[in-house]
């Protein structure tokens, strides 16, 4: 387990997808549940701190698997040496919380296909897109799961689903071509040796760029270098916490360039220190895909 303060919800919650997430769960009792397809099967898998302990617990074929990658989750691997804080207001947020870790949880498609569905739209539409397709077509979570929890399909399905149901979730054929093109290269995605195999390998595929990757390597393999560039939100926010004025994406990684190796890691602090530009003009608004 890592060592030093752990906080499970904050280090977990990257990987949760919106209200209602049918792969993510806390319950009353501060535990974090989530699914996932291992590669030994479908696994759910329990996670809480209790007297300093993390304890863990995971129940189907895959339970033994996702044990052994619990450290991982949960940033044991996560190293931060040479992130060095250059600004106050991000030595204040990593200051207020110690227990951020970056983990990875070694499972490409379960990433990649929220971050695809994601792509060019609000997040409650991506959300919606995403239980939907969740309700349809993934496997109920083995063992003593909350209600309601889902395990993704393996990829065969995703290549598998017609037409007429990504239209249903509300995810129109660019999106839906994206994800079923990049299922039929599963296995060699899985098996990347690296964050930049990886980059290569999804950037190689049609309708996947440079934010769509970087929001999977975050996620699966935890590299805590790969910003988001081309997020609706992220430059603006980094300009604005770290200079008072919003900037561009050449402006966020100009001012993120002092942290390479660990920008990704900077991005999460400028997002907890709470600073936001004042809200102006329209928002982006909410498409319903299922009426077109």
């Amino acid at each position: 387990m890592p060592g030093g303060p752990l906080d499970v919800g904050l280090t977990l919650g990257p990987h949760k997808r919106g209200s209602g997430d049918p792969t993510w769960r806390q319950t009353a009792d501060g535990a974090v549940w989530r699914t996932s397809r291992t590669p030994d099967g479908p696994s759910t898998l329990r996670v809480n701190v209790k007297g300093g302990e993390v304890l863990g617990q995971a129940w189907g074929p895959g339970a033994g698997w996702a044990l052994e990658a619990l450290p991982g989750l949960l940033g044991a691997y996560d190293d931060d040496a040479g992130f060095v804080v250059r600004h106050d207001v991000l030595a204040d947020a990593v200051r207020k919380n110690p227990g951020l870790r970056i983990g990875r949880t070694g499972r490409v498609m379960e990433a990649l296909v929220p971050a695809v569905l994601e792509q060019k739209v609000v997040g409650r539409e991506a959300w919606r897109a995403w239980r939907w397709l969740l309700h349809h077509y993934g496997e109920p979570a083995p063992g003593p799961a909350p209600e309601g929890m889902r395990v993704v399909p393996e990829a065969v399905v995703w290549r598998q689903i017609p037409s007429w149901h990504w239209h249903r979730a509300g995810a129109e054929a660019v999106r839906a071509r994206t994800i079923a093109t990049a299922a039929w290269h599963a296995a060699k995605l899985e098996a990347a040796a690296g964050t930049a195999e990886l980059d290569r390998l999804l950037r190689a595929l049609p309708g996947i760029g440079v934010w769509t990757s970087a929001e999977v390597r975050q996620r699966a393999l935890g590299d805590p270098d790969a910003v988001s560039v081309g997020d609706f939100h992220l430059a603006k926010l980094v300009g604005y916490a770290l200079t008072g004025e919003k900037t561009d994406d050449p402006g966020m990684l100009r001012l993120l360039e002092p942290y390479r190796g660990h920008r990704h890691r900077a991005s999460v602090y400028v997002w907890l220190t709470g600073l936001r530009p004042p809200a102006r003009g329209p928002r982006m608004p909410v498409r319903d895909y299922r009426s077109f």
